[in-house]
């Protein structure tokens, strides 16, 4: 028998959500996936560790990692290959962010300069592959023919949905849908393939398995919709990256693409010409900030982040209560309410 669906707590007052719970949970293997890390983006030419280094021990929150990790505590798993294979989950995610610096131009990185305006966007590229290249081995070591499929299967979709993005830049038209789309595959299909591979590992049944996935895709869909409605709504410091970089770039992001159905004829002439690269100041950003703000889209796009992490919560109601299940609960409320 498997316990009720655990709500969200909305209540005014209430201690904003943690990931502390997480970080507990999962300490012990998360130490272990680092030296796995550590060891694997070593290399007899230095300048790969020191790129590689440079992002990986920059302050990320290992949160993909995390998922296979909380997930194999979630399903009772005993033994060590999700070690190497939340590695695995790691080097694509550090890789695929290499890369996207240099598509966007990326000046900032968690804080502190991008590697590609230190080591330039030869090396930084090339580092990416590297990195990819890592966690291909480490996915055939583990021997898993399901395994690798599905990581594999989640690198093809994320650069997919890179090139998605791509095409949709500075295209005013694109809808909500295709907005969607393109974050369900270049954020929320790594989630997914790293909260699934922890029920393989474990031999879970497939409902089992199902379940982790469905929590890992909506919980990386409301992630990444907390970090549009950011670009709106926070200042470099808390982000780690310039305010407005979304905005500059004519990525049409949810709180964008509310901002503009809102709008009046000329707001939307606005926006056109703001997409377009036309209006990209520091007075057209605070614009932009202004008319996002006017049309509540920044709350808007945190109500759909809410729904997104509510059904993350609730694939996990096949499991027993535990302290891993509430864990994870309390990571999806984490990803809705953080500020950076």
């Amino acid at each position: 028998m498997t316990a009720e669906i655990l709500p969200f707590a909305n209540a005014a007052g209430k201690p904003e959500a943690s990931i502390d719970a997480m970080l507990a949970l999962t300490a012990p293997g998360l130490n272990a996936v680092n030296a796995v890390i550590l060891d694997r983006m070593q290399s007899e030419i230095p300048l790969i560790p020191r790129l590689a280094g440079h992002l990986i021990s920059g302050g990320g929150k290992r949160l993909r990692p995390m998922l296979t990790l909380a997930g194999a505590e979630l399903v009772g798993y005993q033994g060590t290959r999700h070690h190497k294979l939340a590695a695995s989950v790691e080097f694509i995610h550090t890789a695929t962010l290499l890369h996207d610096d240099v598509v966007d131009g990326s000046e900032m990185r968690r804080g502190k300069a991008a590697a590609n305006i230190i080591f330039g966007n030869p090396a930084t590229v090339l580092v990416g592959d590297f990195l990819f290249s890592r966690a291909f081995e480490l996915m055939t070591e583990d021997g898993s023919l399901r395994v690798l499929k599905i990581l594999s299967s989640a690198s093809a979709i994320i650069a997919e949905g890179e090139v998605a993005q791509l095409t949709a830049q500075r295209k005013v038209a694109t809808s909500e849908q295709r907005y969607l789309d393109i974050i369900g595959a270049k954020t929320a299909a790594l989630f997914a393939a790293a909260s699934r591979i922890a029920a393989v590992v474990a031999e879970c049944s497939d409902s089992e398995e199902q379940a982790l996935d469905d929590y890992g895709r909506n919980l990386g869909i409301a992630f990444q919709l907390v970090d549009d409605a950011l670009d709106y709504s926070s200042d470099a410091a808390e982000m780690g990256k310039d305010r407005g970089d979304d905005f500059r770039e004519g990525k049409m992001t949810l709180p964008v693409i509310l901002a503009y159905a809102r709008g009046d004829a000329e707001e939307r002439t606005f926006w056109e010409a703001a997409i377009a690269g036309h209006r990209t100041s520091d007075d057209d950003l605070a614009h932009a900030v202004a008319l996002v703000d006017r049309h509540d889209c920044v709350t808007a796009t945190r109500e759909r982040a809410q729904h997104f992490a509510q059904r993350a919560a609730d694939a996990l109601s096949i499991f027993p209560d535990g302290k891993a299940r509430e864990a994870m609960v309390e990571a999806a409320q984490f990803a809705v309410a953080r500020g950076h």
